[in-house]
């Protein structure tokens, strides 16, 4: 299964195409048939379950007693709130009937193999698309903790829900003991492939991680400060990398998503100095919900937005990055990737002219 207008045409596989990043009924349809597609499998059968960010959306299957309606709406609230995708997904294993190993319980005897794309920050394996095929060690009260802590209302289904300790299948269940499981691809590889095309062309590299957190626009303005920092003294180019996957509080009513917010607090921060160019992109070609999988500025645009009247303070107080950077023309338009190891963000820092 993957987003609306991300399918391909295969002869062997079916399709399913849901909404992200908010389910949606076929989200859970398609929930619905991944556990058809499993049941009654017996000892002697095996099940290959490849998995990639974005799953925890487009397969959605709420716990018994609990709406769609109420999973969406708690989602929305997370995704708003700022929390980290590692709090995000340990509630939504939790509200869940097919995340958290509930998938491979349901396959079970058979032996399950998942091979996975990672997009999680520390490539935990049960993060990855809240983890559908393996067993979850977080627990219900966890998850209710979190849901307490970032202020989201609740119902009085979801609270018995995480007040009943129905717990998802546990990593020590034996049901596992056969099942394996293999990251093939993160978002280090990525980086990695930059470091080294960049080090070829004689460029020097300062790779950060990847597995970078934390608020877009304040990692953009540290990056900023650092860039602007590295710039003295160098005597050749440098690129600063960086991968892992930010958050965004919103308060505002604008278009954005984490990259290009990551990218205007960067942009802000520089004010238009003199051979810093920086982009920030998700590898997915999707940047949050909209249609541009990110944003690239260098320093000719700082003027241009000038000529055109428009004030960086005031779109990051709207969480507007992406109306900012559109009237700039330099989002990023990829299409869909079909692939996704998170966030990619690069600042090329050139020597300053004599």
């Amino acid at each position: 299964m993957t987003r609306y207008g991300h399918g391909a045409e295969c002869r062997h596989i079916e399709v399913l195409e849901a909404s992200h990043p908010m389910p949606d009924d076929l989200s859970e349809q398609a929930a619905r048939r991944m556990l058809e597609a499993v049941a009654d499998l017996g000892e002697d059968d095996l099940v290959i379950a490849l998995i990639s960010g974005g799953g925890s959306a487009l397969m959605t299957l709420p716990a018994p007693g609990i709406r769609l309606a109420e999973k969406q709406a708690i989602n929305k609230a997370l995704l708003r709130s700022g929390a980290p995708i590692r709090e995000i997904n340990t509630v939504r294993r939790h509200l869940s009937a097919i995340k958290g190993g509930r998938l491979a319980a349901a396959a079970h005897p058979a032996r399950v193999l998942t091979w996975l794309i990672s997009d999680v920050p520390g490539d935990e394996a049960s993060l990855i698309a809240s983890g559908p095929t393996l067993p979850d060690a977080s627990t219900p009260a966890e998850a209710l903790a979190i849901l307490e802590r970032h202020g989201i209302e609740i119902s009085a289904a979801v609270r018995r829900q995480l007040q009943a300790n129905s717990e998802a299948p546990h990593p020590e269940d034996p049901a596992f003991a056969r099942d394996q499981s293999e990251i093939l691809a993160r978002a280090r590889d990525a980086l990695a492939a930059a470091r080294a095309a960049a080090e070829d062309d004689g460029v020097e590299v300062r790779l950060l991680g990847d597995d970078l957190e934390g608020e877009a626009r304040e990692l953009g303005r540290a990056q900023g400060r650092m860039a602007l920092a590295a710039q003295d003294g160098l005597t050749r180019p440098l690129v600063i990398l960086s991968g892992g996957e930010t958050s965004v509080t919103v308060k505002g009513d604008g278009r954005g998503g984490r990259n290009v917010e990551y990218l205007l607090g960067l942009f802000d921060t520089l004010e238009g100095a003199e051979g810093i160019h920086a982009l920030a992109i998700d590898t997915d070609g999707i940047d949050g919900s909209e249609d541009n999988a990110g944003a690239v500025f260098g320093p000719a645009c700082w003027a241009r937005m000038r000529s055109l009247g428009l004030d960086p303070d005031a779109y990051l107080s709207r969480n507007d990055a992406y109306t900012f950077f559109e009237a700039l023309d330099d989002l990023i338009m990829t299409g869909p990737t079909r692939t996704n190891v998170n966030d990619f963000r690069a600042i090329l820092v050139l020597p300053r002219s004599s």
